[in-house]
């Protein structure tokens, strides 16, 4: 790619250069781009921080076999997530096989509208185990609507530049969910019902689809040596599925592998932080407010220190660490957490440790995870990554699941047994990364900067 005389560059490019290297012509893009993501994490976490009530507070399981409610039953959930997103990925490649980039961004956007109008008219209706089943679609949106995004992303810049950009589009990823988080716990303290939350998300998903438009016709519109590597109505790709993709490269297959192990330590810190709110929430005069207001504060804690480490030092760590920094970033800050949730269990303890890992995780590892698929085809970044950012990161979470119900009814693990479990899978989770970090650097010298 031609470089631009610097003293071309936009007064929005000079500002944009307090976060990276943004070179001129770039900032209308950038700008663009990270205002998509935000818009779609506002979305996202005023729906995450919904769910939380609604499957921990939710009752009436007694006619069934297993909870679907409760802290256990949202470990449940996650196993159902997985099985769901099986099929949405494997419906999913097909799609991109018959509609073009422009066709299938939308089209899924719709379907995710569309399912949010269903819930709130399901909600009304007063249908049972809606908790549940929010929970679990709640899961298939997140991961299949930001995976969407950072393929086309990674569809957008090339690896050079992608390096480059890519902290600063997270930064709206970051800034979003705090805004989210924040926004919805002002709006359970104002009395807005859970439902009726669902419709302020549906209303942000209909922003997010008119920015993809903009971004479609920025890339149209911009001059030849600025990157367009494809365009929107590019013709749609061959009929090979995401699986048969993942099988031929190695280097995609320990992507996978670090998502599942990093999921399961996760989720299990998620189950772990659950249990502690509950039993906070157990004096509450109203339970169900108090598990939101909590969930909405803890949310926005993260999401400031994401803004704060995104803002100030991933970009850096980046340039300087390279892909081994913010591969191995996570891991690092994981293992000092439950090493010290295996020391002191209380409240406190696991609130700011779950604090520390999902700041590390939502940042350095955000970016990590969009990185990671620079050097990779096109086809790869639409159908692997989506499988990948979908059905093995939830696979992570099955096996969660499955530690959850081994740990409680078999082995009988304290919280200390839990964090201690999370450590093992760190152990290895380590080693994945540095076999990801060496087969990155190879991939990337094979192609232009």
């Amino acid at each position: 790619m031609s470089e631009r005389p610097t003293d071309r560059a936009t007064p929005l490019d000079r500002a944009l250069r307090v976060f990276s290297d943004v070179r001129a012509g770039e900032g209308a893009l950038v700008l663009v781009m990270t205002l998509n993501v935000f818009v779609v994490m506002v979305g996202y976490y005023v729906l995450k921080t919904v769910r939380e009530p609604l499957i921990l507070a939710s009752g009436g399981d007694d006619a069934l076999p297993f909870p679907v409610s409760g802290s256990e039953g949202k470990a449940y959930a996650a196993s159902a997530q997985a099985l769901c997103l099986v099929l949405a990925s494997m419906a999913y490649a097909r799609l991109a096989a018959r509609w073009s980039v422009r066709r299938l961004i939308g089209r899924v956007i719709a379907f995710f509208f569309a399912c949010l109008l269903l819930f709130y008219g399901a909600a009304y209706a007063g249908l049972p185990h809606l908790g549940f089943v929010f929970y679990v679609w709640v899961g298939v949106f997140n991961v299949a609507i930001i995976a969407q995004f950072w393929a086309f992303a990674n569809d957008v810049y090339p690896r050079a530049s992608g390096e480059r950009i890519f902290p600063i589009i997270m930064l709206g990823m970051g800034l979003g969910g705090w805004l989210g988080s924040k926004l919805a716990a002002q709006l359970y303290r104002h009395g807005v019902d859970s439902f009726e939350m669902m419709l302020v998300a549906a209303g942000l998903l209909v922003v997010h689809a008119g920015l993809y438009r903009v971004v479609h016709q920025l890339r149209v519109a911009v001059p030849a040596d600025v990157p367009r590597e494809s365009l929107p109505d590019a013709a749609p790709f061959s009929m090979r599925g995401a699986f048969a993709l993942l099988a031929e490269s190695r280097y995609l297959k320990l992507i996978a592998a670090m998502l599942i192990a990093a999921n399961l330590v996760n989720t299990t810190g998620e189950y772990l932080l659950s249990v502690a709110v509950k039993a906070a929430a157990e004096h509450a005069v109203d339970e169900r407010a108090f598990i939101g207001a909590t969930y909405a504060d803890f949310h926005a804690d993260v999401n400031m220190g994401v803004l704060l480490v995104q803002g100030l030092l991933t970009s850096r760590i980046v340039r300087h660490g390279g892909i081994r920094a913010v591969v191995f970033a996570l891991p690092l800050v994981a293992l000092g957490a439950y090493s010290l949730i295996a020391v002191g269990a209380t409240f406190t303890v696991i609130r700011w440790a779950k604090v520390a890992e999902n700041t590390t995780d939502y940042s350095i590892m955000g970016t990590a995870k969009a990185l990671l698929f620079l050097p990779t085809t096109r086809e790869e970044k639409y159908k692997a990554k989506v499988a990948i950012d979908t059905v093995f990161v939830r696979l992570g979470d099955v096996l969660a699941s499955g530690l959850v119900a081994l740990g409680l009814h078999v082995f009988a693990l304290s919280t200390r047994g839990f964090a201690l479990v999370n450590v093992a899978v760190i152990a290895v989770w380590l080693m994945l990364g540095l076999g990801i970090a060496r087969r990155y650097r190879a991939l990337a010298a094979t192609l232009p900067a």
